[in-house]
């Protein structure tokens, strides 16, 4: 059969760039080896022989040489503001003792606060953290906030605590380890800077995402953790507050509850700027590395401790019902067995209010969902609750002996169900919860590759899928075609060099590999190199993002 030639687009003012001689991932064509850009608008994919015949000099041809092109990653679930933080801030997350912890504090450059990020005890030899007197004299009297790596605890400096008077408030410990609203208190506490420094911290985030391959994020703002004029000036960047850089888009979500349709319109009146839903982080509960996920049973490492409950069935449930009502999404941070519990008794509660229709046409989303059994599954399903989970959290904390076993014992077997999630049809987005995890999307997907659970396995497609062109749907983006690269879709993807492309899959007793045409599967990059894809360029709707020193050389 004759391949035909596409037309060529008429000359406008738009920009016309074809790429050639690599891959492309789509659709239309397994085996496509170029792609032709008009605007802001993907008008052709196909092979390098008709490409060779459209080629003309008023485009911008890009030679590829071998490289792949694909849809620009989502990131589903971060921070920007933490983000840019963490990025500037000491790195914690090599640490593996009290006494390195209070090394890299005494070494920190300048003389404002101390602020670091990614301290684990779980995985020290001897858990015992530093005090609060300790880490004052590490600092020579400086303030210090250094975050664990769930930020949902930290250590503080004994100024500190005095400057933010954390010993009136919940969670507050004289030893400097501080969670619930002792930490949420510390870390406003260092957040009060002038917004030409959040902005900074923000684009920093932006500009470090878009160099991994992302075209958008998902900022899950909320009252504790930046407030509005965080939210104001995150989604502030959709509206070229960058000036002439070009950055991911930002899909803005803000997590604060409410108990009628006519509250929740006024919160979101009072917002200032559009959000995709009142979802994101408005948390049922903590997290485990923080004992503060809610369980049905006592942590295997805290007899007595069941971590916390924020809000009620009854309170998540009248925010379901008003957001169902405003046709929005609603939606929690939920990660314990006992959070997942109250999350879905919310659901039958409204539903019984509004009616199932109402509940499933909102697109709710459960953020984290770690621990979830075959019931809960079912019941996601049923209300087509999108999961907005992170993949790294299990190649971080699920093998054997880590965190995970830690703090659940035999119960650590069971997190994270990706492959039970697919299976029942419950929709998945993935993110990084970044800077909880780095933004690092082919790691993401590699960690669905290789969850410590054989069972919950996917394969590299389905972790992809989940990692693009799901991140828009479960935003409800209004573009349906976003994620994807055919005819008439956005111009919005990544450039990678690989070493080898190929078919995965998860489970070992199936062949991992096909260059069958018949198979008409897109390739993705092998990964098991040892080394993740390098990133070569990111473009948005047309617009580059981020362009590697060496691309185009």
């Amino acid at each position: 059969m004759t391949e035909a030639t596409p037309a060529v687009p008429s000359p406008q003012k738009r920009k016309v760039v074809l790429y050639r001689n690599g891959s492309v991932y789509t659709a239309a064509d397994p085996f496509a080896t170029a792609m032709l850009v008009d605007g802001d608008t993907v008008a052709w994919v196909g092979s390098e022989q008709a490409a060779t015949s459209i080629a003309d000099s008023s485009m911008d041809i890009v030679d590829l040489h071998g490289g792949l092109v694909a849809p620009g990653f989502v990131d589903s679930h971060l921070h920007l503001t933490e983000t840019g933080i963490a990025l500037g801030s000491l790195q914690l997350g090599q640490v593996r003792s009290a006494r390195q912890l209070l090394d890299a504090v005494q070494s920190a450059p300048g003389d404002g606060p101390v602020l670091g990020h990614g301290w684990d005890e779980s995985t020290w030899e001897d858990p015992a953290l530093p005090t609060a007197a300790e880490l004052e004299r590490a600092a020579g009297g400086r303030q210090v906030y250094l975050s664990r790596a769930d930020v949902h605890s930290a250590l503080v400096s004994a100024s500190l605590a005095t400057a933010a008077r954390l010993s009136e408030l919940d969670g507050f410990s004289s030893g400097g380890y501080v969670r619930r609203a002792a930490h949420t208190a510390a870390r406003q506490a260092t957040r009060a800077v002038p917004p030409e420094a959040t902005l900074a911290y923000q684009r920093r985030a932006l500009a470090e995402a878009a160099a991994n391959g992302y075209a958008a994020v998902a900022e899950m703002a909320a009252p504790h953790i930046g407030g509005i004029e965080d939210l104001r000036l995150a989604a502030s960047w959709n509206n070229g507050q960058g000036g002439p850089d070009q950055l991911p888009e930002v899909l803005p979500y803000w997590g604060e509850i409410t108990v009628s349709q006519e509250h929740a319109q006024s919160v979101l009146d009072s917002l200032g700027v559009p959000v995709r839903g009142l979802a994101g982080d408005l948390n049922i509960d903590g997290s485990l590395g923080s004992r503060t996920a809610a369980l049905r049973a006592d942590y295997s490492d805290a007899a007595g401790e069941r971590g916390s409950l924020y809000l009620s069935a009854d309170q998540a449930a009248a925010h379901l019902a008003a957001c169902s009502l405003l046709g929005i999404q609603g939606g929690f941070h939920v990660i314990g067995d006992a959070g997942l519990d109250a999350a879905l008794a919310a659901l039958d509660l409204a539903a019984a209010e509004v009616g199932e229709q109402r509940i499933r046409a909102a697109g709710h989303r459960f953020e984290h969902v770690e621990m979830a059994d075959a019931r809960a599954v079912e019941r996601l399903a049923h209300y087509s609750v999108t999961v907005s989970a992170q993949p790294r959290f299990d190649a971080e904390w699920g093998a054997a002996g880590s965190l995970y076993e830690q703090r659940l014992g035999s119960r650590s077997q069971g997190m994270n169900p990706f492959a039970s999630f697919y299976s029942a049809g419950v929709p998945v987005t993935f993110g990084s919860d970044s800077p909880v995890t780095p933004l690092r999307p082919w790691a993401s997907v590699r960690a669905c590759l290789e969850h410590h659970s054989q069972d919950q396995r996917i394969s590299a497609r389905a972790a992809f899928l989940g990692h693009t062109r799901a991140g828009w749907r479960a935003a409800k983006y209004h573009n349906p075609m976003a994620g994807q690269l055919v005819p008439g879709a956005p111009a919005t993807f990544a450039v990678w060099d690989v070493e080898e492309l190929m078919v995965q899959v998860a489970d070992g007793r199936v062949q991992s590999w096909s260059t069958d045409p018949r198979a008409r599967t897109p390739l993705l990059p092998a990964l098991d190199t040892g080394s993740d894809p390098l990133c070569l360029q990111t473009v948005r709707d047309g617009s580059e993002l981020y362009s590697h020193p060496d691309f185009r050389s």
